[in-house]
């Protein structure tokens, strides 16, 4: 596979060029900005090559995976000297029609199995048990005796599937390169449960050093996996994409996949949501629930300029933090509990361009950043998203 990345990252360059310049910044910094911003991109750009060509056979990038690394990044640079901050003044809370108690919502009755026959349920899998102290994937720490996070997931589903036979639910696993081959040996154990169970793996993007923006993997050295990151749960949709899951989930049948994180036992399958989606084509939803004082930093719905959107805290100027932190104006939280018709999902992915997330860390002494992204953020990009107040 061949590709020029110095024509991908000198394009964005010429993008930039004629990008109109934010209000927030003055025209001499942007100017600055937007010089060492060309350096740098070339210099990237540069090593991207050599690294490509000539790295360990263990670490080389798929060719969806440098593709997809190019386009965050290459919009990354483009939007530090062209983003303007959001305007106060455009956010409405939304209306009834997008933000749906779930008191409201209609039983689903006798028509279960025909509903649930169109799910599948997606965990989130990537993340580490080493913020709990435990080593591995955090899906395989014990919470209830000697039975873990995805123990008890398990349970649900086969539950599920028990109860309706006919419904085949199955359980899908997006893996990190972290924790892809842990979990492989761990689901061995469930293979005479009554639930299918298909693991995939996200992408995985190098690290890239905070002053000079290059890529932290050096082609001149051996392998580390310190150098790389899983660029957040936002990636879901492109691995989906990439792994050709989506395509067998809609030969089988399944209309919509129900993405939850695999530690947040809470985020249950409910056939009334599932009922309502289907009933009035909404092709993304989102729960959220009533935020307290304790929420403070969570993303909330908002109708942003004549769209559906999540506002995050990152994305909130400094002087309405306090206003963004109440609980009298922004009354729900994002539960990260999504609900996405997989037709569509299709039908628009090559347009889901997410809000970047620049994560700062020091990694091994250097500080790094790892671009990322959101699956909340998508929520603008499909035609018919509502929330509903779980």
């Amino acid at each position: 596979y061949t590709l020029s990345l110095t024509r991908v990252f000198w394009n964005s360059v010429e993008r930039k060029k004629m990008t109109g310049l934010g209000d927030t910044k003055t025209q001499s910094l942007l100017d600055f900005t937007h010089v060492t911003d060309m350096s740098m991109e070339k210099q990237s750009s540069q090593k991207l090559d050599k690294l490509i060509m000539h790295m360990d056979p263990n670490a080389r990038m798929t060719e969806s995976e440098l593709s997809g690394f190019l386009k965050l990044y290459g919009r990354y640079m483009k939007e530090r000297s062209s983003k303007t901050e959001i305007d106060w003044n455009l956010i409405k809370q939304p209306d009834a029609s997008i933000l749906r108690p779930y008191s409201d919502l209609p039983e689903v009755g006798e028509d279960a199995v025909g509903v649930l026959s169109k799910l599948a349920v997606l965990k989130l899998n990537g993340g580490l048990g080493t913020s709990m102290g435990c080593t591995g994937p955090k899906s395989v720490i014990e919470v209830r005796g000697d039975t873990t996070f995805l123990d008890l997931t398990v349970q649900q589903i086969e539950t599920l599937n028990n109860k309706y036979p006919k419904a085949n639910v199955p359980l899908l696993l997006m893996n990190s390169f972290s924790t892809d081959e842990d979990t492989a040996k761990i689901i061995e154990k469930y293979t005479d449960t009554n639930v299918s169970i298909s693991t995939f793996q996200q992408s995985r993007y190098p690290r890239i050093l905070k002053d000079t923006f290059e890529p932290c993997a050096n082609p001149d050295t051996a392998y580390n996996s310190t150098d790389w990151y899983p660029p957040g749960h936002g990636d879901v949709f492109a691995a989906l994409m990439n792994s050709g899951l989506i395509d067998t989930l809609i030969a089988q049948g399944k209309e919509y996949v129900f993405v939850s994180n695999v530690d947040n036992l809470g985020a249950t399958v409910d056939a009334n949501i599932l009922s309502l989606l289907i009933q009035e084509n909404v092709d993304y939803c989102m729960e959220l629930t009533d935020k307290t004082r304790a929420d403070i930093k969570g993303g909330t719905l908002i109708s942003y300029d004549g769209k559906v959107k999540l506002l995050e805290v990152a994305q909130v100027p400094s002087k309405y933090l306090d206003e963004f932190k109440s609980v009298k104006k922004f009354k729900v939280f994002n539960t990260n509990n999504i609900w996405v018709n997989l037709k569509s999902l299709k039908q628009r992915f090559e347009s889901l361009e997410l809000d970047i997330i620049p994560n700062p860390k020091t990694v091994g002494g250097k500080k790094v950043l790892q671009l990322e992204t959101a699956i909340g953020a998508a929520m603008s990009f499909f035609e018919n998203p509502i929330g509903v107040n779980v």
